[in-house]
């Protein structure tokens, strides 16, 4: 006797042999390269001012900045679109260099226009980049799969 209950869709080859990452597995892989570009920030600033590459010095450097980005992430509860340039990436841009100079600020470090204008240039480069690239590299692959 035939079933009156549809048939599901089966997923094909091509989905089953890569399968896409969960929201929350994306929202950690956002998160952290979040982070290593802050890190990247700070290394590469503390190198351009010839202070040493030293991982404690490195830390010293980004931690006002990862707080910053942290923050942001959980009071803006970031998770729901990690890789959307509006309004996760710009947020989290914004969050992590108004934070981060205050934090500088409080603590004593030196926050001087020209560095909070270094800070928002190459973060920008940074934090927004990867999420334009993300953007145009997954409009690619939508297109290939409708033609």
């Amino acid at each position: 006797m035939p079933s009156s209950t549809p048939q599901l869709p089966r997923p094909s080859a091509r989905n089953a042999s890569r399968p896409g990452l969960r929201p929350g597995q994306l929202a950690v892989l956002a998160a952290c390269a979040d982070a290593l570009l802050i890190l990247l920030f700070a290394a590469i600033g503390r190198d351009a001012h010839q202070r040493g590459e030293t991982i404690a010095g490195v830390l010293a450097t980004a931690w006002p900045f990862l707080a910053g980005a942290a923050l942001t992430w959980l009071a803006l509860r970031l998770w729901r679109a990690p890789l959307r340039l509006w309004p996760a990436g710009v947020a989290v841009w914004l969050g992590t260099v108004g934070v981060g100079m205050i934090l500088r600020a409080v603590t004593g470090q030196t926050v001087v226009l020209a560095f909070v204008i270094v800070a928002l240039l190459s973060l920008a480069v940074f934090l927004l980049g990867y999420r334009l690239l993300v953007a145009g590299v997954r409009r690619l692959r939508s297109r290939r799969r409708q033609v």
